[in-house]
């Protein structure tokens, strides 16, 4: 008994010296910078006590520049499992009192096994990313580690959920990980991203720009469109993703978990019944339509700040997950552009990838118009729109409440492209455009030749508009299944959502599609 106890207390020092990371100097540091460290920030991922931690003697065999005298703890980043809400996650942190948390061929490898981990069990993966980089000292070995974890990032994709939090410094090859995962969190004043830092751009192109302006949060949540969200504190980042993934399933061969609901299905909301300006040209937030329907209001939601055109969001309908990708009226009328066809186009892909219904709701008067906007392909990027709601076999509801023209009518998910349910409110208007537009072209000799061509030019507008902009002629055709009254939304969606739940469609054998990326 004496020799196995002088081994149990050898295994203890040894785990307590790992533990103190980078040492209480190093810690203390961050804590008055306000921020968790490694371990800190996944107890709070993981309930409480479920965390295991994996490989924490492994340590770096580099013996450049003197690095075999060098002892880093946990070779810079603490791997392991536990339980969020009950559901089995893999995850790693970085740390930064560490070395920097600097990223080498031992640190790599730990990195991999869990992300093997997680795809052989079917389990999502999170990334805690706080790193100077690459280390510097292992030359190729580092960049291999890089490489590796590239390589498992595409191959867990669409298989398990991949989550990302910069909580730090992330810079040059470490940004392409992230930038490979489903959603990427960020925390404002304290994470940043970028290729190259503003230094080696001040060298090379003499600007100079701040770390914060160059890859801050909000840069990369508000003009790149990087980042997926925008959290105020490390603790605030946790929560928002332990709140993601229950929206989520494990994996793409499980449907996402399955609430109690504690909305009524048969809710109506009046107000809807209004919502919509007698004025066409007026806006009116899409938000407070997807509040109305959805259980409690609760939405989750992505890309608050970027595209703002179009919102997406999680929420659910009678407890089910749902992905809804909406268009948004009071933001540049709702205009589909290069930036939101990106934006719903991703969205789009994930929910499909692992099984998450999705609800469409249209209001969009048509692509943005502009020069900037043919320069920068928005041909190819609109055309990924198209290519996405097509390719996507989870079940498609689509809600149309107001304008709906031409393309854009086409590609916010219309019938041709696989709505299985399609709703209009009576304030719909399905046409190829606007009536003014249309009465202009139809109609222009008889109003140029006219004795009164603004009188003839309104009549011929009011003509339009009851011939065409409304959602008759599309219900006459079978391209919207119903025209419903819009405080009866609710109830509407969720039983065609529970009629919709077994569906199962094929598509043609193939490798991949060649989507216009």
């Amino acid at each position: 008994m004496g020799a196995t106890a002088d081994k149990i207390r050898e295994l203890k020092l040894k785990e307590q010296k790992i533990l103190e990371m980078g040492g209480e100097k190093a810690l203390a540091k961050r804590r008055g910078n306000g921020k968790l460290n490694a371990r800190e920030r996944l107890d709070l991922l993981f309930d409480k006590g479920t965390f295991r931690e994996v490989d924490m003697f492994v340590t770096h065999r580099c013996t450049n520049f003197g690095m075999e005298e060098k002892q880093i703890p946990a070779d810079g980043v603490i791997t392991g499992h536990g339980k969020v809400d009950g559901r089995i996650v893999f995850a790693y942190a970085q740390d930064f009192t560490a070395r920097a948390g600097s990223l080498g061929e031992m640190q790599a490898k730990k990195i991999c096994k869990v992300m093997d981990m997680a795809l052989k069990t079917g389990s999502p993966v999170i990334g805690m990313n706080d790193s100077g980089g690459a280390r510097i000292q292992e030359g190729i070995d580092a960049l291999s580690g890089y490489g590796e974890i590239f390589f498992r990032n595409s191959a867990a994709s669409g298989v398990i959920p991949q989550i990302s939090a910069i909580m730090g410094p992330t810079a040059g090859g470490a940004v392409y990980s992230p930038a490979m995962t489903d959603f990427i969190f960020m925390v404002k004043e304290s994470s940043y991203m970028f290729i190259t830092g503003p230094n080696v751009i001040k060298a090379v192109t003499g600007e100079e720009i701040s770390f914060e302006d160059l890859g801050g949060a909000m840069t990369h949540n508000e003009k790149s469109g990087v980042a997926q969200f925008a959290c105020d504190s490390d603790e605030d980042c946790i929560i928002n993703i332990r709140k993601l993934l229950s929206y989520l399933p494990s994996n793409n061969m499980e449907d996402p978990p399955m609430t109690v609901p504690t909305d009524d299905p048969n809710r109506m909301d009046t107000s809807l019944d209004s919502i919509i300006p007698d004025n066409p040209n007026r806006s009116y937030d899409i938000k407070d339509v997807i509040t109305s329907i959805v259980d409690d209001g609760q939405y989750f939601e992505p890309h608050q700040y970027f595209a703002k055109n179009i919102v997406i969001c999680f929420a659910r309908l009678n407890g089910r997950s749902i992905g809804i990708i909406a268009n948004q009226p009071n933001n540049m009328a709702g205009c589909l552009d290069i930036d939101a066809s990106d934006k719903a186009t991703r969205f789009i892909r994930f929910c499909d990838s692992f099984n998450i219904p999705m609800l469409t709701i249209a209001d969009v008067p048509g692509y943005l118009p502009g020069s900037d906007q043919e320069w920068g392909g928005i041909i190819r990027h609109g055309a990924k729109l198209l290519w996405c709601y097509s390719e996507a076999t989870v079940p498609k509801l689509l809600l149309i409440t107001r304008k709906d023209y031409g393309g854009s009518y086409i590609a916010m998910c219309s019938r041709h492209l696989g709505a299985d349910m399609a709703f209009a409110w009576p304030t719909a208007q399905i046409a190829v455009m606007g009536a003014e537009g249309a009465a202009n072209i139809i109609h222009a000799r008889e109003i140029k030749g006219s004795d009164d061509p603004l009188a003839k030019r309104t009549e011929k507008i009011d003509e339009y508009n009851e011939q065409f902009s409304n959602p008759y002629c599309a219900a006459a055709r079978g391209y919207v299944d119903a025209v419903i009254v819009p405080s009866q939304t609710r109830p509407r969606l969720i039983d065609a959502l529970e009629a919709m739940a077994t569906k199962r469609e094929m598509r043609p054998a193939k490798k991949h599609g060649n989507i216009p990326v």
